[in-house]
């Protein structure tokens, strides 16, 4: 109970800051739309302000606020894909059935992973927060199926990896674990790796949509 007592003891102001970042992930995951995601990768810029859950030094903590603003841009951005009629297809329902029960029980395992652990509420708060963003921007990745807007899901997963080395290095009394900002490192990498293959796929294929990678028809 004791990761219970650590989030219900925080002010409403203050749940409301630090929920907002998996919430927002959900809202881009639910629902369609490059406006939607920009606004919600904006809205996790602005959280990162004043993110000190981060346990980072103040140029990471920019650096992450910079990188989500550049995702909200990017990934809220209307690329060059061509309209298309799209026939109704299965798999959307498909990728839902695998991903949902997959994305979920991945989440409940890193959640009871967490809560069995002694760590103090402000390290209780980093762990899970860390936890529920990863798993929320996974759920993202694998039910999105848009090379563009799976910007929001990696830079997701890797703030909530973030999250979670600064719980890990807050327990690490030989202080040897990694560094802050090294998750920063890779997720700005995948993103621009990301983004790259977004645009090759809108200048060639007219498409980043991962349904019209394959054009046959059963």
């Amino acid at each position: 109970m004791h990761l219970l007592d650590a989030w219900t003891s925080l002010p409403s102001a203050d749940l409301v800051r630090l929920l907002g970042i998996p919430v927002a992930v959900l809202l881009a995951l639910l629902l369609p739309g490059r406006r939607v995601s920009g606004a919600a990768a904006l809205i996790i810029a602005l959280a990162c302000v004043r993110l000190t859950e981060l346990a980072a030094p103040w140029p990471v903590r920019a650096l992450w606020v910079l990188l989500w603003a550049l995702v909200a841009w990017q990934a809220g951005g209307e690329g060059h894909e061509r309209e298309r009629p799209r026939p109704a297809r299965r798999a959307g329902f498909e990728a839902g059935a695998v991903a949902l029960p997959l994305g979920f029980t991945l989440l409940a395992l890193l959640l009871a992973a967490v809560s069995r652990q002694s760590l103090e509420p402000l390290d209780a708060r980093r762990a899970s927060l860390g936890a529920l963003t990863l798993g929320v921007g996974l759920l993202h990745l694998m039910m999105r199926r848009h090379v563009r807007r799976a910007l929001v899901a990696f830079a997701a997963m890797g703030l909530g990896l973030e999250l979670l080395t600064a719980a890990a290095r807050a327990a690490d009394v030989t202080h040897r674990g990694t560094p802050a900002g090294a998750a920063l490192a890779a997720t700005a990498t995948l993103i621009v790796l990301a983004r790259r293959i977004a645009g090759a796929r809108e200048r060639y294929a007219h498409s980043p949509s991962i349904a019209d990678a394959h054009e046959l028809v059963d």
